[in-house]
């Protein structure tokens, strides 16, 4: 059974602002972790925000489980046939398919993936028909479009194009996120391959979020003439989603103080390495609209569902719900019931889905992990 938490007072950290609002937090005892999984993990946030009149959504039912026995799962895309989704397991380079029936099977490896530590196999995103993959090659990170075939159930990868390589990699801070905006371009989130420094050259594309056309060429409106670069200053960004009005938004680990999640603006420098966190805006570099301790957070996978932004969150082992005409508060869900939580999406029926990552050499795996949990939205 778990316990009811006491609540406790804390200081959250405002972004641009600079200041800092007294929210209500809740403590999750240590058997909370025995819940990891289960039915019975609890959908009650750990954070209230400081106002409610944001149209916040928030888990308003049981999560059930969709996909149990991953290895290490990165990044998860819906097909548009029901809950039918791909899945990157990130060290086994492997696409999983999973189906109508809520089993999985094997789509496809992708070929020449050198992983090791972050790196491997990483995002994914579909456009029109085609499977965009974000990968660690031995020569760098590379992004491949291939041919999707066949249909919901039995899925295939045909040919492999590479509209973009020789990325920037490590063992650690590959980013790796990509995604389609509202313009129809491929947005991808590059590391600093722990070479702080070049995430302010703008001849390099570390430390970056990049705008391709699906071809991998520079579309028009980009801010800087020839370059794929939209914006710079990142650590390591791994979460990226839009508003409907287009508002972007992107996750981004820090190092030592602070985590952050940015409004993204073309051309605009996010600090990094010069500023961690807030404090960089009489600098020229844009503050964060929300940053968290390291400990309580690690941002990976984004998703704007309605008018709210959901952040999986690894060491925090929190999806946090922040409303994003409010950017500066959040509420946070399933604190220690689920483990590390890579990435979050929208289910078929405007539920939330989220997938964990236990397995993958830091996490703590139970039975089961690791998994794609949905769980419904109220």
């Amino acid at each position: 059974m778990h316990t009811t938490p006491r609540p406790h007072r804390t200081w959250v950290a405002l972004g641009a602002a600079a200041v800092t609002a007294l929210v209500l937090t809740a403590c999750t005892d240590d058997g909370a972790r025995t819940l990891r999984g289960t039915a019975s993990a609890t959908t009650a946030p750990t954070t209230v925000p400081t106002s409610s009149a944001h149209g916040l959504l928030a888990p308003g039912g049981e999560p059930s489980d969709l996909a149990t026995g991953l290895d290490a799962p990165w990044s998860v895309v819906r097909t548009g046939d029901g809950v039918d989704a791909l899945i990157s397991e990130r060290d086994s380079a492997k696409v999983l398919e999973l189906t109508a029936a809520g089993t999985t099977r094997e789509v496809g490896t992708v070929e020449g993936v050198s992983g090791g530590g972050e790196g491997g196999l990483l995002g994914l995103a579909l456009h029109d028909g085609d499977l965009f993959v974000y990968s660690t090659a031995e020569d760098g990170n590379r992004i491949q479009r291939y041919d999707l075939t066949g249909s919901a159930g039995s899925y295939a990868l045909g040919d492999a194009t590479t509209i973009i390589d020789g990325l920037p990699s490590n063992s650690f801070h590959n980013g790796g996120r990509i995604a389609f905006g509202p313009d129809g371009m491929l947005y991808a989130s590059v590391g600093d391959a722990g070479m702080g420094s070049d995430a302010q050259d703008r001849d390099s594309l570390a430390g970056k979020i990049l705008r391709l056309t699906p071809d991998g060429g520079v579309p028009g409106g980009n801010p800087f003439r020839g370059s794929p670069v939209w914006s710079l200053g990142h650590r390591n960004v791994q979460g990226m989603g839009w508003t409907a009005d287009g508002t972007m938004f992107a996750s981004e680990f820090g190092q030592d103080t602070w985590d952050e999640l940015n409004v993204i603006e073309p051309g605009k420098d996010y600090g990094w390495p010069e500023v961690e966190g807030t404090g960089g805006e009489d600098q020229g570099f844009v503050d964060p609209v929300q940053q968290w301790s390291t400990d309580d957070a690690s941002p990976s996978g984004l998703a704007v569902i309605g008018d709210t932004v959901f952040v999986a969150n690894l060491r925090g082992e929190v999806v946090r719900a922040i409303p994003a005409a409010a950017p500066a508060e959040s509420a946070e869900y399933f604190a220690g019931d689920f483990g590390r939580i890579r990435t979050v999406l929208e289910g078929p029926e405007g539920e939330l889905w989220f997938v964990t990552n236990n397995t993958d050499g830091r996490g703590d795996p139970t039975e089961g992990d690791d998994r794609i949990v949905s769980v419904p939205l109220a």
